[in-house]
């Protein structure tokens, strides 16, 4: 039998090869290096929430399907918490949907909402999925790129502006930003606002780290301004909250349309997910402010153990002000080729990272950038910092 000449990938997807946080991670696997380039935790979240889970097994729940839009406990709680934090009310029934993950929110959010043709701006760099879930709606995608200014990465607003056109149909944010650490600031947000009701456009935010903020840093959900509860698809996640990613639970809230459009794409893509993990969220949700405070400071210690071992190490650090990667510019160890630069690093350090130009449309904008996740236990920091300060000799 001949193969077809023909590709078997679709043009709208031609682009997206494997992405690099499996090639780095394989790297890690080859070389024994310890892997700072995947966000995941290496250890489990809290113990209460774990049982929760294996409660929810045992009773029997959430081993069938769960209904559509998510067992009602964590649709409450999810609700509850978004009024706890945020005073914002919404109705479990009709303004959450419960998804699988965040990923797949922002999947069912463009699929939904998206027309093709429809131009859609980012923040460049990107979470490598917002493309691809762009182009699988056939979407267009406009970068707005967040470019480094006094030791972190900002948003020019009249560039953003600039951008928008006939064709602007919708805004994809993320803040806290991954994976520059950005949080955009109240001012930056409200500037965001005001243009996305003058111009008319949805937006969807990405708030996944909405809990890890650090210093003086705040996070404020779109939704909360003037003007934006109506037009805002907000999404959640339980993955990096409570160092729970592999449940892959996720939400959406927003206005009662939003939801409707977005749980008619979501029905399609994996109907339900996460039955019994379902449960055991809606009570993580209800954790006390302590354990919430306790999570900050935890990551705040490790986010500075690493920044200064990458400064002891000679690279420049954006410190950032939230989520758990930290953003260097290798530039002052010699080099500028960050895909080169990481392919290399685990054979010279026995440390891996990924290369920031991933995330870019245009790499070059992104060349000599490499991002690090701190969150790891503090052992194993350390042993990546003294690795690492090996490249200053």
């Amino acid at each position: 039998m001949t193969s077809s000449a023909r590709p078997f990938v679709n043009r709208r997807l031609a682009e997206f090869g494997t992405t690099i946080f499996a090639e780095m991670s394989a790297l890690a696997v080859r070389t024994g290096a310890i892997n700072l380039g995947q966000g995941f935790p290496d250890t489990d979240g809290p113990e209460e929430v774990r049982e929760a889970a294996v409660r929810a097994l045992r009773d029997g729940r959430g081993n069938q399907y769960p209904p559509g839009p998510g067992v009602a406990e964590l649709r409450t709680a999810i609700a509850g918490h978004q009024r706890r934090w945020y005073g914002l009310t919404y109705d479990p029934d009709t303004e959450v949907l419960v998804t699988a993950g965040a990923t797949e929110a922002v999947a069912a959010a463009l699929l939904a909402l998206v027309e093709p043709g429809d131009e859609v701006i980012a923040l460049e760099p990107y979470y490598d999925s917002y493309a691809a879930c762009i182009a699988m709606a056939g979407g267009t995608r406009v970068p707005v790129t967040l470019r480094p200014h006094e030791g972190a990465f900002r948003l020019d607003l009249d560039e953003l502006r600039d951008a928008v056109t006939d064709r602007t149909r919708l805004l994809l944010l993320n803040t806290p930003h991954n994976p520059t650490g950005t949080v955009l600031t109240r001012e930056e947000l409200t500037a965001v606002a005001e243009l996305a009701v003058e111009r008319d456009l949805l937006v969807v935010t990405d708030e996944v780290y909405e809990h890890l903020v650090f210093d003086d840093a705040e996070h404020v959900p779109l939704a909360t301004l003037p003007g934006m509860r109506e037009r805002t698809v907000s999404i959640g996640s339980a993955g990096k909250t409570y160092s729970f990613t592999g449940w892959k639970v996720g939400w959406v809230t927003a206005a009662p349309g939003l939801v409707a459009a977005v749980r008619s794409a979501k029905q399609f893509l994996t109907y339900v997910s996460a039955g019994p993990f379902q449960y055991a969220v809606a009570e993580a949700l209800a954790l006390p402010d302590s354990y919430f405070t306790a999570y900050r400071a935890d990551l705040r210690a490790k986010r500075d153990l690493l920044s200064a071992g990458l400064q002891e190490a000679g690279f420049a650090v954006f410190r950032p002000a939230g989520t758990y990667f930290v953003t260097t510019d290798i530039r002052p160890l010699g080099v500028s080729d960050g895909f080169a630069f990481c392919r290399a690093l685990p054979e010279r350090a026995g440390v891996v990272a990924v290369p920031n130009a991933v995330f870019y449309d245009h790499p070059e904008a992104g060349a000599p950038f490499v991002r690090f996740a701190f969150c790891k236990r503090t052992t194993v920091l350390e042993e990546a910092v003294r690795r690492l300060k090996t490249l200053a000799g």
